[in-house]
């Protein structure tokens, strides 16, 4: 595969994963909007319902994207370490938050703090994943 190929891929994957860190902080607003109001609209909780699993897959599909693309380009998935680490991270807490959303049940609050601190913590490794990334295609 030609190395001006695999420049193109790294962007791609920067820029596909930032879109998708991008619906990561709208499924967040939404997900406050419905915490905050008494009686949230129904659309708001439909619409949260519908992006979070399309959130999930396209998040973990973009930390898969890197790691081909990274053992095509050096021929490990190592090359750096922390960018993997950050992205395996971010794939296991969308895993995690979807579990932990098929446990919410009602108005209980138990598993509704965990998948928002989950989400949180999502928001903020998504964000230094980034960082990361401008690192390496600088």
């Amino acid at each position: 595969m030609s190395k001006e190929l695999i420049e193109y891929l790294k962007l791609f994957h920067g820029a596909f994963n930032t879109i998708i860190m991008l619906l990561i902080v709208y499924q967040g607003a939404l997900g406050l909007k419905i915490r905050k109001s008494p009686d949230p609209p129904l659309n708001i909780i439909k619409r949260h319902r519908k992006i979070g699993p399309v959130a999930v897959v396209l998040g973990i599909t973009g930390f898969f994207a890197g790691m081909n693309i990274a053992f095509l380009d050096h021929g490990r998935i190592f090359k750096y370490p922390l960018h993997f680490m950050c992205g395996l991270m971010i794939a296991m807490l969308l895993i995690t938050t979807y579990i932990i959303s098929k446990k919410i049940k009602g108005p209980e609050t138990y598993w509704r703090n965990r998948h928002f601190a989950v989400g949180i913590l999502i928001v903020l490794v998504y964000a230094l994943q980034v960082l990361l990334g401008l690192g390496i295609v600088l």
